[in-house]
């Protein structure tokens, strides 16, 4: 199995942030569809560099373990897709990993 983490900053470009009910919301219309059995939500704290040095936010980590069915690739691709027009966002990071699970 592969298990993959999504990585989403809460603070918004031009000021805001992403509230705990705009996160809900997004969870709830893009991932849970995409994913409906089962995934882990995590609160994060992170960090990156921008042009102006460290920039630090509050951060959701997303985990969810592929199976290999097909279109899984796809349906994380559209998460991210979907958060980064929705939250103004540059990016969300995605990292991959074989996994050894069992349910």
């Amino acid at each position: 199995m592969t298990e993959a983490e999504l990585f989403f900053g809460r603070d918004i470009a031009g000021g805001g942030v992403v509230s705990d009910a705009d996160w809900q919301c997004f969870l709830d219309q893009e991932v849970t569809p995409r994913f409906p059995d089962g995934l882990t939500v995590e609160e994060a704290s992170g960090q990156w560099k921008g042009a102006d040095g460290i920039v630090r936010e509050k951060s959701k980590r997303l985990t969810i373990v592929l199976v290999g069915a097909a279109g899984e690739e796809a349906k994380l691709s559209a998460v991210r897709d979907a958060y980064k027009r929705r939250f103004q966002q540059d990016a969300v990071l995605l990292v991959e990993r074989q996994a050894c699970a069992a349910f």
